[in-house]
């Protein structure tokens, strides 16, 4: 997304000088997250899925905690404890994964949830919920990327780049899912405070009525 990274700097200085005074465990890892720009949030996503080994969507204290310290957060076991206590509001000791991201998300507007929604529905041509360089082709195009032209890349290797963007480092499988596209979307749409700047933005980037 082009144009927001002068947004995502402001947001990462932001969210670094908040964590300071910040006593909400959950406000606090978004902020974490938040520090490291519009990819935090579904960068923590990556790595909590990974450690999903049995598919159950779920995670435990253990495996929280495991996963905070891999994502890097610097923070003391107790405040891990008060995260996970937070997010486990029925206290069944098991925090579900889809209700833990949605709860890390920065709060947006319906119009913007929208507007996410409608990207995606448009990018994800076979209508499946995963978004591949088949359904890139005719939808996303790259033959104006100074890299096409120029003959660095091809077609299907931009393609590729696009789809790994929405990835964690060293974890890209070459599809999107609708909860990374979210995810991706919610860190980028913390980093503008205008709702009709952000609105705009989207429908110019992915050509949405």
């Amino acid at each position: 997304m082009a144009g927001t990274a002068r947004h995502d700097r402001e947001m990462k200085m932001k969210a670094q000088k908040n964590i300071k005074n910040c006593k909400d465990p959950i406000e606090m890892l978004r902020l974490q997250c938040l520090a490291r720009g519009s990819s935090g949030i579904k960068g923590i996503g990556r790595v909590f899925r990974i450690m999903d080994d049995d598919g159950s969507r779920s995670i435990d204290f253990k495996e929280f905690k495991k996963g905070i310290h891999d994502y890097g957060v610097d923070i003391d076991d107790n405040k891990v404890k008060q995260m996970y206590e937070a997010f486990d509001a029925d206290k069944s000791g098991k925090i579900d994964f889809d209700e833990f991201l949605k709860a890390l998300r920065p709060p947006m507007s319906s119009a913007r949830k929208n507007v996410i929604l409608q990207a995606f529905r448009k990018l994800d041509k076979t209508g499946d919920g995963v978004i591949t360089i088949d359904d890139l082709r005719g939808v996303y195009n790259v033959k104006r990327h100074p890299k096409f032209l120029n003959g660095e890349k091809t077609e299907e290797e931009l393609f590729r780049i696009f789809l790994d963007s929405f990835d964690a480092p060293g974890d890209a499988d070459g599809q999107v899912t609708k909860d990374e596209f979210i995810n991706y979307y919610s860190g980028v749409s913390a980093s503008i405070d205008n709702d009709a700047y952000f609105l705009l933005m989207m429908k110019q980037a992915w050509g949405l009525k």
